[in-house]
């Protein structure tokens, strides 16, 4: 009988992970704490807490591929393992915020309460763009995850070339979501009351 290698064996938890972050995280961003009745005040602390987790996590991504590209694997495996810690984090505060908060809408009011047209205007610009690099953000950040895994798992496995190949697919989509986290959150900001 053939012996299963590693990443044969996480397989199936990487397809199981996959599938339950984004469906759970979904079903969660929809729970509001106070709607089972307990009364917990919101989390406001939390979104400027998480956008430097994710400028972090960038940071640490680029640091992580320059270990590498100087020859420190040690090095690289730690930077990497902290940016799998770091993400997970950031997801954990980012629904335990949205559990107990209302969400912000982008272009709601200005400080006094009204928009003038020229306001408007500049908000419905902002706007789409806000929303074009949010949209991507998420689709991009629930492609990330089998990504990082198998990236993740192929080094464990010792499968190295395997490894270097996904990984250049990898890094740049998820460099690209943690840069974007800092800029929704920059962008949607001002309109937290």
């Amino acid at each position: 009988m053939k012996e299963n290698t590693i990443d044969q064996k996480f397989n199936k938890f990487i397809i199981t992970v996959s599938i339950l972050i984004p469906v759970v995280v979904a079903i969660l961003f929809g729970v509001k704490l106070k709607d089972f009745g307990y009364d917990v005040q919101p989390l406001s602390f939390l979104p400027p807490i998480y956008a430097t987790i994710n400028g972090l996590t960038a940071i640490v991504l680029v640091a992580a591929v320059l270990s590498i590209k100087n020859g420190n694997r040690i090095l690289h495996e730690r930077l990497m393992t902290g940016a799998i810690c770091l993400s997970v984090a950031f997801l954990v505060m980012y629904v335990a915020y949205h559990m107990t908060s209302d969400s912000t809408k982008f272009g709601d009011v200005n400080h006094d309460g009204a928009l003038d047209l020229t306001e408007k205007a500049n908000v419905g610009y902002a706007r789409l763009v806000y929303f074009f690099i949010l949209i991507s953000h998420i689709i991009l950040s629930i492609a990330v995850i089998p990504l990082v895994l198998v990236t993740y798992v192929r080094a464990l496995a010792n499968k190295f070339d395997k490894h270097r190949k996904i990984a250049k697919i990898t890094f740049p989509i998820w460099l690209y979501v943690a840069v974007t986290g800092v800029i929704v959150y920059l962008m949607i900001s001002p309109y937290y009351v």
